[in-house]
């Protein structure tokens, strides 16, 4: 990887760096990539139309500036049917290859409350067509996201309710005990594809009843202990 000074010329001016607040701090928490594990909840899995039992893990990335922090969700463009699936989110402060579970927690800075949304028509015509699904994945603003709370605050959540409400009604619930591949495992494998990197978030998967969204509506979706995350579709 090639590296630049500040003083470095550019053909033109670089945007800024994605990042995210950390509650309680001043300091900014700098995002490098997003990689976010699919079906990760059985009875999600099940919904989708797969076999809920324990594959290996398998992943898709969001860009860095897909990101969304000020609680609106511009409803995008070329799609009819556009879903939420709220995860927790896992950001790394320690990278490396070959992580191994047992000290996989080690490179975990902190947790965030986070919102997949997806293009689902998009990504089904790219399913049957064998594509890559980033078309109905990592389009602009598909990733709201919370300020992380560093685990030095709530330590490393391995259960606690993860839910959504749309207009105040339910319509995710589950756990993060039922996460079908835990926070180390999931760092572990996905470790052995790419060299992680500090500044790495990690979506970790959503629980049943996903559905699709209106302009208007409000969401709002709950990650305990982790905190809660606030959204308008626009």
């Amino acid at each position: 990887m090639t590296s630049h000074s500040d003083s470095q010329s550019y053909v033109f001016e670089p945007g800024p760096r994605p990042s995210l607040p950390v509650r309680g701090l001043s300091l900014r928490f700098p995002v490098h990539r997003i990689y976010c594990v699919g079906r990760n909840y059985a009875a999600h899995a099940i919904e989708m139309g797969h076999d809920p039992d324990r594959e290996e893990p398998f992943f898709f990335q969001k860009n860095p500036d897909n990101l969304i922090l000020d609680g609106s969700f511009p409803y995008p463009d070329k799609s009819e049917d556009v879903h939420f699936e709220i995860e927790m989110v896992v950001a790394l402060h320690e990278g490396g290859k070959d992580i191994s579970p047992d000290q996989a927690l080690d490179h975990v800075y902190g947790y965030a409350v986070g919102l997949d949304m997806t293009r689902r028509d998009l990504q089904g015509q790219a399913k049957k067509a064998g594509r890559p699904w980033e078309i109905g994945k990592a389009f602009e603003c598909s990733a709201p996201c919370s300020a992380i709370v560093p685990a030095a605050a709530i330590g490393h959540p391995a259960k606690g309710r993860v839910s959504l409400t749309v207009n105040g009604e339910l319509r995710q619930d589950g756990d993060l005990s039922q996460l079908i591949w835990k926070v180390p495992e999931m760092i572990a494998y996905l470790s052995g594809l790419f060299t992680l990197q500090p500044g790495d978030l990690i979506f970790s998967g959503t629980p049943a009843g996903v559905g699709p969204v209106q302009r208007g509506e409000r969401l709002h979706g709950v990650v305990a202990p982790v905190g809660e995350l606030s959204v308008e579709v626009t």
